[in-house]
This record gives C-alpha cells, structure tokens and sequence, in this order.
C-alpha cells in the first residue's frame, strides 16, 4: 500500500509540474486565452486577434503559440541593428514591438508581446469592424487576404471557439456513391485541360454536405461546373462543389456553415449556358484550392476524401 501510495503521489506532482503542464496543455486552449486576454486590454476582438493568428499560421505554416511576426526592421526600428530587444532601446529606434507582459522585454517570439503589438497597430486605425478591416487591407494590400481573415473572424464569433477541426465526407454514408481518383484527368469542353478535383457518382438528388466549416464565397452558375457553390475553410483552402441540381434552402453567399451541413444535391449540370444538363451522369464534382498568401492553386483532394470517409 506504501508503495502505490508512493506511485500516485508521484504521478500527482508530474501531473502539476509547470514543465509537464505546458507539454500537455492543449495550444489551441493556450491561445485562446491569450486572445481574450489581449481583447480585454485592448478592446479589440479576440475573434479578429484569431484570424490572424491563424491566417499568419497557415501561410508561413508556423506552429509557435501566436505565429504573428513582424519585419525585424518593423518590430525593433530601423536604426536598432543589433536588435536590442530592451523597451528603452525600441523606443529610441522607433520600432512598433510593445512589451504586452511587462517583463521589461520585447520579445518578437513572445506570444504576449506578439498579440499586443499586432492589437496596438490595429488600435491605432480604431476597434470597430471598418476600422479593423482597413489596418488589415493597409498591411496586407491584397484583397483575398483581408476577406479570408474577416469571413474566419466571423467563424469564430459565430462558434465562440477556436477547436473547429472537425470534418465530414461530402455525401452522407447512408446513400450510395463511388469515387475514384480522378486527379489530372483529360478534359475537352472548353479546350484542353487536366480535372482539377475528383468525381463522386451518386442518384440525382443525393444530398451534398460541407466537409469542413467555412463561408460560402461563390454560389451560381458557371458554364464548365452548372450550378457550384465555393466555400472558403479557416485552413486558406477553397472548396469546389459542382454539377449541383439545386442548393440547399436559401444559402446564400456569406453564409457560415459546418461539417455535414447540407449546401446542395447531385445533378449533372454544365458544360453550356444556364440551365444545361445531362451531358454526363449525375455526380459531384469536388475541388480544393489552396492559397499561400500570393498565389491560389488547385491540388489533389482524393487523399483528404479518403480521410474523412473513414472518420
């Protein structure tokens, strides 16, 4: 009895142990923290503070805690060439780097400092929405940027969490589908080209589900996929559904949906002006675009099918 009391009273102080603790604490429950923290200093949304966090997380594909950064001739000033981390010295340079822990340090890979410097820049041009969305488009000055980082902001208030990881198969498994990969795959309607997705053949009116949450961009027609919809995920992935007979109630562009969330239904739309049908059997057409903060291009998305079919 000695002895498992020993055991137990050992596994306690492992389990409180700061160094254990932090290797075991969830990062997504660290950083949400860190965000509300910082929103409650600087009155601007944490959910805003999170979009960035992850936009700057995925394009640089940074796993630190806050993968905020700044140019080293930014954060420390100009002038400050041995980049002097010390207050008085950012300062004197004139770098936007703020100490967010009062630890008399402004450390570019110090999460509270990171979060705090990134809330003071966005302050500066004000708190509201508007406001927020014209810091970002004069740091980013690129259109997909600010739009991927509002729409993900809306994500997250929406859902009041950051742990939205979840993801589902396009087409429910109670109905009958196959598939294939399809990647690369001649085509000839409208000139030569490769398929840039995968076909799922399923009945006409077979129901098609969101794999992932995200916010609907596009919806309409287009002449090589019918009737599409486009939704954008939090991972800067655009997903591609078409050939569609009709969608789901009344979505609209803008909405916020989540995995299983049914978008729209089977059909063989396409390859024509509005309305054409029934060039080819009935089947979902599924894309997924990657953007890297510069460019947006297609990619395989037979693997992550594969996935999510087995989840």
């Amino acid at each position: 009895m000695i002895k498992i009391a020993i055991l137990f009273l050992f596994i306690f102080q492992m389990m409180t142990n700061p160094i254990f603790a932090e290797e075991n604490q969830n990062p997504n429950q660290e950083r949400y923290a860190l965000y509300k923290k910082t929103e409650a200093i600087t009155q601007i949304p944490w959910y805003y503070l999170a979009a960035i966090d992850q936009y700057e997380r995925v394009i640089h594909q940074d796993d630190r805690i806050i993968s905020i950064s700044f140019p080293d001739s930014e954060w420390y000033g100009v002038t400050n060439i041995n980049k002097d981390h010390s207050e008085i010295a950012i300062n004197l340079h004139n770098g936007m780097g703020i100490d967010g822990n009062a630890d008399g340090l402004i450390d570019p890979n110090d999460p509270e400092d990171q979060l705090y410097t990134l809330a003071y820049y966005l302050s500066r041009y004000g708190i509201t929405e508007l406001q927020i969305q014209e810091a970002l488009w004069q740091y980013y000055q690129r259109p997909l940027a600010v739009k991927t980082i509002k729409q993900n902001a809306k994500i997250y208030r929406t859902f009041q969490t950051i742990e939205l990881n979840q993801r589902a198969f396009p087409i429910p498994k109670h109905f009958n589908y196959s598939y294939k990969s399809t990647w690369g795959d001649a085509r000839g309607f409208g000139g030569r080209r490769i398929h840039e997705g995968t076909d799922i053949f399923a009945d006409y009116g077979t129901p098609v589900r969101a794999t992932t949450y995200g916010t609907v961009e596009i919806k309409g027609w287009n002449r090589f996929g019918g009737w599409r919809i486009g939704i954008r995920d939090l991972n800067n992935v655009y997903h591609y559904y078409a050939h569609l007979s009709g969608f789901e109630g009344n979505i609209k562009i803008g909405d916020i949906v989540e995995p299983g969330d049914v978008i729209g239904y089977v059909g063989s739309t396409g390859y024509g002006p509005p309305g054409t049908s029934g060039k080819f059997p009935p089947h979902l057409h599924y894309g997924m675009y990657k953007d890297n903060g510069e460019n947006q291009w297609a990619f395989d998305p037979y693997p992550s099918l594969r996935r999510a079919e087995r989840q």
